[in-house]
């Protein structure tokens, strides 16, 4: 909606864009520390976990643009390969995988096991992409097809969705909703309900939203798959990595508690001496 630099920093031209998705990484971050000091997280997790998900952030922008170059070469082979645009999806998956591969390498190394802080990540991962879709909307990009609908926006000259004063559905801020939205009711279910299979909740309830939203989104998003958008494509395999989830964190979960048994179990018993039963009778 404001494609325009707001500012100059040291030369470069600072947009709202760029401001949003530094707001939700800050959003990401604080949630991450807010929440696992309510919760008694220990320190090495969570300052693990930041270093981890800078490298999982920066992988995922990587990936998000090298498979959206290869989608828009797809479907466009005369114009040969271009490195440029991203796409969430793809950037999301590259990104989780990069994520549970570093933590993979170092488990050993930390006292803390991923069980214990799982839940809280949909509620970081939700909160930076809240934000980062207002920069979109922003930036005029992932924009809606043309409407009359009463919510329609009619984007300034200038921006990737200028339509001739015509309005367009603002799936920006669609999306941008529900994820608030997901990120309140997961941030609940968590603090308030312990509960265990945010995971799974994020991923299915995010995948059935994005299939869906799809159908109404009209921005260059490369070569279908399968008839299919990339999105939707990604959204299936996502919404079946949601229910994989439910049934793997049940796994972990009884494999922690069986571990932390254990722990309990094998604890040295209190030295009767220390509490000056040593002589009597």
């Amino acid at each position: 909606m404001y494609p325009y630099p707001i500012f100059t920093l040291f030369g470069l031209d600072v947009y709202l864009y760029g401001v949003m998705i530094a707001t939700g990484m800050l959003g990401c971050f604080f949630t991450l520390w807010g929440f696992s000091k309510k919760k008694g997280i220990s320190q090495d997790l969570v300052d693990f976990i930041f270093y981890d998900g800078m490298a999982a952030i920066a992988i995922g922008f990587v990936g998000a643009t090298l498979v959206q170059s290869v989608l828009n070469y797809l479907k466009n082979p005369e114009g040969g390969f271009e490195v440029g645009g991203m796409s969430f999806m793809p950037g999301f998956i590259c990104g989780a995988l990069a994520f549970f591969g570093i933590y993979l390498l170092w488990r050993k190394k930390l006292k803390s096991r991923m069980t214990d802080i799982l839940p809280l990540l949909p509620s970081c991962v939700l909160i930076a992409h809240g934000f980062g879709r207002i920069g979109c909307f922003f930036a005029g990009c992932c924009y809606g097809a043309p409407t009359d609908f009463f919510l329609g926006v009619v984007f300034p000259r200038g921006s990737h969705a200028y339509l001739n004063g015509a309005a367009r559905h603002p799936t920006q801020l669609y999306e941008a909703a529900f994820l608030f939205l997901a990120y309140g009711i997961l941030s609940y279910l968590y603090l308030k309900r312990n509960f265990k299979h945010t995971l799974s909740a994020y991923f299915c309830s995010y995948a059935v939203f994005r299939f869906l939203i799809e159908f109404v989104r009209d921005d260059e998003r490369g070569a279908n798959i399968l008839g299919l958008s990339p999105s939707q494509f990604w959204s299936i395999w996502l919404f079946l990595a949601g229910v994989g989830a439910y049934f793997f964190v049940n796994y972990l979960n009884g494999k922690r508690a069986e571990e932390l048994k254990n722990e309990k179990t094998e604890a040295p018993a209190p030295d009767s001496t220390e509490n000056g039963e040593e002589g009597q009778p």
